[in-house]
């Protein structure tokens, strides 16, 4: 049987169509979908945000953190309630930004990018496969789908955190930036009883926890259509402590050594302006104080791709990959670029001809296959000129395949060079072909044949037919990680190892990417390890 057998708890299939139509005709003779005719400045900006990197040439905080994307604007809130902190980010404001803002902008800020400036920089794996990630303030949280779903119990179990502490910090996040859907649109409730049709079951209703079934999820969209990103946490913290610079990109990483030459701490950064010239470049330093064990650190929040890239530029990681490009080494330490992955995704476009519809993000997941599949549908633009593609998507939320990166050019605003190695392993290529015959079964069912018409699906019948499917159309979910994995490059305590006073906490940590989508868990890290580091302060001497 080619397709997984996950009807056993089966809704009656005329209850759910009876319920669908009635939901679309109330939705489309009553929605309207009213959104503000502007988009609405947000967040408590409050505190000291320049683009001029003179400002902050030559000064010291207690702690610097490169990159206030999804991670480092929550770690960057939380230090600053008793620390001076420096945030760094090398794209400029969403504030006033209707392809970050605005919800029927969704989308477009994938498609309309350039070299330096773009809120979302693109690029693509040395696998051939397309992929964009965020430069803004906010990061990937001011692009992305905005889904928002807690990481499973089981995942951070096995991250070893405090579950107690988990909890507020996911709660703290969730009270100032998480909503849930006011009413679904018609595409989403679509894809709710589709989902639910294929068998994914069973319906668990709105909820923010990671379980198996079909779920309407929490979102950064607002009832009004606004986003809200990582950014907005920035006003919950401490606005004399803490100062923000855009349109700086660090370069590298300043260390000094401590008494012996094998002990190495990190003392600083050396950043630019992202539209200057290299060879001009600034300074910003760790404060120096008398007892070594209370100085604070230089945290790397800069990406699952700009992590590993600002270690291996300022001289850690593999030390022939180093020599190649004349980086002077600092540690050798292999492991940083290294065990990159992505989750493979498959997406099926279910009209055959482009329209003019609304983008309209994803709130409803279907988690199915014993947590290894997870499902989306979206609406999404494929052009400058507003016209649209309903979409339904799945990606592999365990795979085994991994892959590595490495520098491309000592240019920091450049991309690395990527490799994930999709669909390498034999696990996931199977994997692949069970997901893409779930995604099938979805497109094909009467629930979307009821709002789009009939599927012009092409059949798919033997085993290498759909191996073949999956090896030409395999993409990315944007939930790429590694290359700075606990354990290998960082502690526990997300320390680099051998580096004193430097520490990386983002994505490029994880080693697999938790639950629906990692946003939520990204977001909660940064306050979970901001807290972390409070109290380990305050245990010091």
């Amino acid at each position: 049987m080619l397709f997984p057998s996950w009807q056993s708890n089966a809704i009656p299939i005329k209850m759910l169509h009876m319920e669908l139509l009635t939901v679309i005709l109330f939705l489309f003779a009553n929605l309207g979908f009213s959104f503000p005719a502007e988009p609405q400045p947000q967040g408590n900006r409050q505190w000291h945000m320049t683009s001029d990197a003179r400002e902050i040439a030559g000064k010291s905080y207690d702690y610097i953190i490169v990159g206030g994307g999804t991670c480092g604007c929550p770690l960057a809130a939380t230090l600053s309630e008793k620390f001076s902190v420096l945030l760094v980010e090398r794209g400029g404001s969403p504030y006033g930004n209707p392809l970050v803002i605005d919800k029927r902008s969704y989308g477009f800020p994938l498609i309309q990018t350039d070299k330096y400036s773009s809120v979302a920089q693109s690029f693509v794996s040395e696998d051939g496969v397309s992929s964009a990630r965020g430069r803004v303030l906010g990061g990937s949280s001011a692009i992305n789908g905005g889904l928002y779903s807690r990481a499973s119990e089981e995942f951070i179990s096995e991250a070893g955190w405090d579950k107690e502490l988990v909890k507020e910090a996911y709660e703290w996040v969730e009270s100032k930036v998480v909503f849930p859907p006011v009413i679904l649109s018609p595409w989403q409730s679509v894809a709710k009883f589709s989902l639910l049709e294929a068998g994914i079951l069973p319906y668990n209703g709105f909820t923010l926890e990671h379980i198996k079934g079909t779920k309407v999820a929490g979102s950064v969209f607002d009832g009004s259509g606004n986003r809200h990103i990582s950014a907005d946490l920035l006003g919950a913290g401490n606005p004399k402590n803490f100062t923000v610079l855009l349109n700086a990109t660090v370069k590298s990483i300043m260390f000094h050594h401590i008494g012996e030459r094998n002990k190495t701490r990190a003392h600083g950064i050396r950043f630019m302006q992202s539209n200057g010239s290299l060879d001009k470049t600034y300074e910003a330093y760790i404060k120096e104080h008398k007892n070594s064990i209370s100085r604070g650190d230089v945290i790397l929040s800069a990406g699952a791709l700009g992590s590993p890239q600002i270690l291996l530029l300022s001289g850690i990681g593999p030390k022939e990959h180093l020599r190649k490009l004349n980086i002077p080494l600092v540690l050798n330490l292999k492991e940083v670029g290294q065990e990159m992955q992505d989750n493979p995704a498959i997406s099926i476009l279910l009209d055959a001809i482009p329209k003019k519809r609304l983008p309209d993000p994803p709130y409803v997941a279907g988690i199915a296959d014993d947590f290894k599949i997870i499902v989306e549908a979206g609406i999404v633009p494929i052009s400058t000129n507003a016209t649209t593609r309903v979409r339904i998507s799945g990606k592999i939320a365990f795979p085994s395949s991994k892959g590595m990166l490495e520098l491309n050019d000592t240019d920091p605003r450049l991309n690395p060079l990527v490799k994930f190695n999709y669909l390498a392993s034999e696990a996931d290529m199977e994997e692949c072909v069970k997901m893409t015959q779930l995604l099938y079964r979805i497109a094909k069912s009467k629930s979307i044949a009821l709002f789009l018409g009939m599927s012009g699906l092409s059949n798919l019948t033997s085993i290498g037919d759909w191996r073949q499917f999956c090896r030409k159309n395999v993409r990315t979910f944007y939930h790429f990680h590694g290359g700075c994995s606990v354990g290998s490059v960082v502690n526990e305590q997300y320390k680099v190892h051998g580096i004193k006073g430097l520490r990386v906490l983002d994505g490029s940590t994880l080693s697999v990417s938790p639950g629906t989508n990692p946003m939520a868990t990204l977001l909660m890290l940064g306050r979970y390890q901001g807290i972390k580091i409070l109290r380990e302060r305050e245990a010091s001497p």
